[in-house]
């Protein structure tokens, strides 16, 4: 008896997913960002930063302030904006986990933490103020919290309380699955109960746009906004920058389900593994990409079969799109690769860096709970090379248990996400 009952202690949790909040260039929170995909709007538009020596045409951004109601100003004033999209979508997600209740009405607050990731901090905020002190001779008492990549962690530590384990995830366009997937490890191995993960980027300066635009990564195209973000395409060119951020609420099942919350979806398995190749470009050989996908399979004990549909990261680059045909090809098998529908909802958001991962996370709770797979936009000519089912232009209706989560950035980080509905 005392064996079972310690078998049962020490056995991984279930973790659940009872919130989540958005703020895209589609819209300023998650059902807003949904609706405009469902209506197949995208959100980037044309934007000449010519004058800056920029060539890229084409960025998701937001036009509007997110609205943070009830933070007080001593927390406000220290954020950047990709920190202020980051707190407006937490705030959201426990809006939605939690309701007029507050965490430590069911939780000790040292089993609930937070993981805010960011590829790129405050970068605009840090050159603005500097420039504003050589001009006045006054700066910022705050310039320090602007550039602090875990500024946004702190943030929503702070707002409430989190006092268990707090990290900042950077790995670059891979982030918010990495935050994500990190807080599922800690609460499915004991570590924490309830944590809030995901991430945020915003990158609206010139200097920090052209930093991306001189690598030759962005959108070459000039003028066609259905060329600009065109993933599996014949005619990719580059991806769209956007800003955004995109947070959720994660829990344990069992202290979910006695509070009496809403399960939104479950959590079932986490790769992460590294190309250690290159800077920008994927790995030739594509090793780590399978891993990744297949570790998180094995992790939710699911056969490659049983997904019933991928959200690729698919970034309408050249490389990218192709090398992860290839993976997915490798790591499921072609009989179950070509099977399987994907798609990539960038096409509609553009890139939203470190936020990306963590946006299409909530995505793919969306499609579930919608019974919708959402298209691919833009795929008018196909590449031939990239020839798995990428549901092109047209939305489709199916009957969905599980999905997979994919996410790869600079650096050779790749990760990837196993969500189920949560039964």
């Amino acid at each position: 008896m005392e064996k079972e009952l310690s078998e049962r202690a020490n056995a991984p949790r279930r973790v659940v997913v009872t919130g989540y909040g958005a703020v895209t260039p589609l819209g300023m929170n998650a059902a807003e960002s949904w609706a405009a995909i469902m209506a197949y709007k995208p959100g980037y538009q044309y934007c000449d930063k010519s004058a800056a020596g920029i060539k890229s045409r084409f960025y998701g951004l937001i036009e509007n302030e997110p609205v943070l109601k009830n933070v007080p100003a001593a927390i406000r004033r220290r954020l950047p904006r990709y920190a202020r999209l980051t707190l407006a979508s937490a705030q959201e997600a426990m809006k939605m986990a939690f309701g007029d209740e507050h965490p430590e009405q069911h939780y000790d607050l040292l089993d609930c933490g937070a993981i805010m990731g960011t590829g790129w901090a405050g970068q605009d905020e840090t050159q603005v103020h500097y420039d504003d002190f050589l001009r006045t001779g006054m700066g910022s008492p705050f310039g320090c919290f602007f550039s602090m990549p875990s500024s946004a962690t702190a943030a929503v530590s702070l707002l409430w309380g989190l006092r268990g384990y707090q990290n900042t995830t950077i790995a670059a366009c891979a982030t918010g699955t990495m935050a994500v997937g990190d807080a599922f490890e800690l609460i499915r191995n004991g570590r924490a109960k309830m944590m809030l993960a995901g991430a945020g980027e915003s990158l609206r300066s010139d200097s920090a746009v052209w930093n991306i635009d001189v690598l030759g990564a962005l959108a070459s195209e000039q003028g066609e906004i259905t060329r600009a973000c065109c993933p599996f395409s014949l005619d990719r060119n580059g991806f769209v920058l956007s800003e955004g951020a995109a947070v959720l609420c994660l829990e344990d099942r069992e202290t979910a389900l006695a509070r009496g919350a809403t399960i939104l979806g479950e959590i079932c398995g986490y790769g992460n593994f590294s190309d250690a190749f290159d800077f920008t470009a994927p790995a030739a050989d594509k090793i780590a990409r399978v891993q990744t996908i297949r570790h998180a399979l094995d992790q939710a004990g699911i056969a490659a079969s049983q997904l019933d549909y991928i959200n690729a990261h698919g970034t309408s680059t050249p490389l990218n799109d192709l090398n992860e045909t290839e993976a997915i090809k490798m790591a499921l098998g072609d009989e179950v690769a070509y099977a399987t529908p994907c798609s990539s909802t960038k096409s509609y958001t553009g890139h939203l860096i470190g936020a990306a991962g963590s946006f299409e996370t909530i995505v793919c709770l969306q499609a579930l709970a919608h019974q919708i797979m959402p298209a691919t936009c833009n795929l008018n000519n196909p590449d031939p090379a990239c020839d798995l089912d990428y549901i092109p232009n047209q939305h489709r209706p199916a009957q969905m248990k599980t999905t997979l989560n994919l996410s790869f950035g600079f650096g050779g980080a790749n990760a990837a996400l196993v969500i189920s509905r949560g039964q």
